[in-house]
């Protein structure tokens, strides 16, 4: 089979959505299913879909449109503000986007009247992650100016954490979203059907012992693909880590002292000296690289110790058990890893659906295959 390939396990896909969907259902909370990390794979979100996700969202259009073409009909939102010069597209493949200029909002409007649409608008507020979002003491003037366009609707608000600050949001964050969405329906009217507190690091939080307020939605899309907490990186109790592995094949194995240092004796001959040292290792190649990948994020076997990475190559040493050239390594991988790696074309996507369940109904006839993106 070819390498390096990423094995994807839908089952465990299916089981980590239902497992949050049922957690958070007894908390008042709906699950959007985040498929960016996997570039809208429709057969992953169908998984995400068969555990009982409300919708499904995306940053980018790119990959709404696959999920479109590959049959996928239920609720997408665009969980990044639009381009403008990806409104048309916007409004013609997802029903709702999250915004926070009004510049865009205004050309959402224009290019959904001129389909006969009418597009949901879910207005992102600023809350300490100090990535996108509107301030505070704005929404409200925002939310009326938006109230009052034609062909786009106020369907609710939302915030952003961890992602660019690293900061888990807290009690305090999360009671100001519910003030929020309070005061906007106090000036306005009841508008807000929504209030999405954030992402998978939103999940210690919700399912903790405080009041959810406001908040009936979570964005998840780590805590399911992989089973761990964003902030801390630990497990989720129950659910599985390994839906994703990264297989690589080792293209060289050889005997290197641990550190090499090369003298030149005669530079116009270039004539090298080696200057030993006693601390030998078994080192091999992998071929794989950051072209592929962030080798930073990857996770490897026990005894398997990573040296460095280039453009192409994995480094790894070991002591006691050479690899044999031709063998393959399997691999856990972090978020940043999984989505460079689904989106590299240079590794293919083996889906293996043997216990996904289409419709309720466990697909059994289904094969693992080999899909190239």
């Amino acid at each position: 089979m070819t390498a390096p390939r990423i094995e994807v396990d839908l089952g465990k896909i299916q089981h980590n959505t239902s497992c949050l969907v049922e957690r958070l259902r007894t908390r008042g909370i709906t699950v959007t299913g985040v498929t960016k990390a996997a570039c809208g794979h429709p057969d992953i979100a169908n998984a995400m879909l068969a555990g009982g996700v409300a919708g499904l969202a995306d940053a980018r259009i790119t990959h709404v449109e696959r999920m479109r073409k590959a049959g996928i009909t239920c609720h997408i939102s665009m969980i990044r503000t639009p381009m403008l010069s990806q409104v048309e597209r916007t409004c013609a493949n997802s029903e709702a986007s999250f915004n926070t200029e009004m510049d865009v909002i205004a050309e959402l409007a224009a290019a959904a009247r001129r389909s006969g649409l009418v597009h949901n608008v879910i207005l992102m507020v600023e809350l300490g992650d100090m990535r996108e979002g509107i301030m505070p003491e704005d929404l409200a003037d925002v939310a009326s100016q938006v109230v009052k366009m034609p062909g786009v609707a106020l369907k609710g608000i939302g915030a952003n954490f961890a992602c660019l600050s690293g900061v888990a949001p807290n009690p305090e964050a999360m009671a100001m979203l519910t003030l929020l969405a309070n005061d906007i329906e106090g000036s306005i009217g009841p508008v807000v059907e929504i209030v999405s507190g954030g992402s998978s690091s939103s999940l210690p939080w919700a399912l903790g012992f405080g009041t959810m307020g406001r908040i009936n939605n979570l964005r998840l899309g780590e805590a399911i693909l992989l089973g761990v907490d964003p902030v801390t990186g630990t497990p989720i109790g129950g659910l599985h880590t390994d839906a994703f592995t990264l297989v690589v094949e080792v293209i060289e194995t050889k005997i290197k002292p641990q550190k090499l240092v090369l003298q030149s004796v005669n530079p116009a001959c270039s004539d090298l000296r080696l200057v030993h040292d006693d601390h030998w290792k078994t080192r091999s190649l992998l071929a794989i690289g950051h072209q592929d990948t962030e080798a930073a994020g990857l996770i490897f076997p026990l005894g398997i110790t990573f040296a460095g990475a280039t453009s192409d190559h994995i480094v790894v040493e070991t002591r006691n058990n050479p690899l044999r050239v031709g063998s393959e390594m399997r691999l856990q991988l972090n978020y940043n890893a999984l989505m460079r790696a689904m989106s590299a074309p240079g590794v293919t996507k083996i889906i293996n659906p043997d216990r996904i369940l289409i419709n309720g109904i466990a697909d059994s006839q289904c094969h693992a295959r080999s899909i190239l993106v």
